[in-house]
């Protein structure tokens, strides 16, 4: 879904393979170094995958804490969970709930 609703999308077919392969290339370098992804705590998959978010992760955490003392009424409840899951699928397999009434 993010492909299509880039505001760069092409509206009409691409003119050639190789114009599609070129506007591909620049959409998986911006999707993996710029796009801040939610699912990865608003964090690059690159910045994931060398290891370096979990220092943005923190840092982010300070951030938020600081923004906190300093104005707790602005806060109604704690901050933003920033700690990263050990494991994050891109298309997940869900068990059917019939399938999870049974092992209940």
């Amino acid at each position: 879904r993010t492909c299509k609703y880039r505001p760069d999308y092409p509206r009409q077919a691409f003119a050639s393979v190789e114009a599609a392969r070129a506007w591909t290339q620049q959409f998986v370098r911006w999707y993996n170094h710029e796009h801040k992804h939610s699912g990865l705590k608003f964090v690059t998959p690159a910045q994931r995958h060398k290891g370096v978010a979990t220092a943005v992760l923190a840092l982010r955490d300070a951030v938020y804490a600081q923004a906190k003392a300093r104005n707790p009424q602005r806060w109604s409840c704690s901050t933003r969970n920033w700690e990263l899951k050990d494991e994050v699928w891109l298309n997940p397999e869900h068990t059917p709930r019939a399938e999870l009434k049974q092992c209940a």
